[in-house]
């Protein structure tokens, strides 16, 4: 099983010398990546999440990689349809290349529907937005020139070129649930589910695997860990595995840095054990 940490770029704890510390730390301990989250504007009295603070995933990850040098970066999980397709895609790219072909790109169709109305995108769209938003950036990542028919995201291209390339394919893993999220994970490159119990987790898996039996398609899952009980933790990966999920974004929720960077030692000495 491969073992991957969330960055601490969210609440009060967040900023550059603690993604710094932290994305370095990580890289010392062995993870195979670090991770980050994506929320763009909230409502003021929402209850959850419980902090507007959000570092920006993409720019927070190249912060990352400018002091790593082999760990992974992924995102959990960008939110594909608030964002428009050829910004994102010029955005991935870059960072792709600038971290020498480390990232992966978790997205999702979010859930937050305040936030898609502030941003001026419609909501009951997001899935259509979502698959179209996916082909395209697959598009000008892939052609060039390229052309491209859309139909949902006001766009027209028509022979243009967008530069870099990345230097590698940037899999995309998807977040979900649902049954359109499992279909759109099989068309993929793999499935980052979230918060699901093993129990809940085996038959999404062996669904997967039935139909994506190839090593190349990943199963993903984000735990979360109140940093209380090692053994179980333990516990929990060994039976993840047990499932069948062959990656775990280990999230704690420790509020202090010095807290957080002591969790994440402690959940590097479990990942020993399993």
């Amino acid at each position: 099983m491969r073992l991957g940490i969330h960055l601490p770029h969210i609440g009060q704890k967040a900023g550059p010398g603690a993604i710094r510390r932290a994305a370095e730390q990580a890289e010392g301990l062995g993870f195979a990546d670090v991770w980050v989250s994506e929320h763009i504007i909230l409502p003021k009295d929402r209850m959850y999440p419980p902090s507007a603070v959000f570092w920006d995933p993409v720019l927070t990850l190249t912060w990352a990689a400018a002091y790593t040098s082999r760990v992974g970066l992924g995102t959990s999980v960008l939110v594909l349809p608030m964002r428009h397709p050829l910004p994102l895609a010029k955005e991935l790219a870059t960072l792709q290349n600038l971290s020498g072909g480390r990232l992966i790109l978790g997205a999702g169709v979010g859930w937050n529907e305040d936030e898609f109305a502030a941003l001026g995108v419609p909501f009951r769209e997001r899935g259509r937005r979502m698959d179209e938003g996916i082909a395209m950036m697959q598009a000008v990542w892939r052609d060039d020139p390229v052309s491209f028919p859309a139909k949902t995201i006001a766009a027209v291209i028509e022979e243009m070129r967008i530069l870099p390339k990345p230097v590698k394919p940037i899999p995309i893993w998807i977040g979900g649930t649902s049954e359109p999220a499992l279909k759109r994970a099989l068309r993929l490159d793999g499935w980052h589910g979230s918060r699901a119990s093993p129990e809940q987790a085996a038959p999404i898996v062996a669904r997967l695997r039935a139909a994506r039996p190839d090593a190349a398609f990943a199963i993903s899952l984000r735990y979360g860990w109140d940093g209380k009980d090692q053994r179980a933790l333990c516990a929990h990966l060994a039976a993840y595995g047990a499932a069948g999920v062959g990656h775990v974004l280990v999230e704690p929720s420790e509020r202090a840095l010095d807290d957080w960077l002591s969790a994440v030692e402690r959940i590097a000495r479990a990942c020993e054990q399993v």
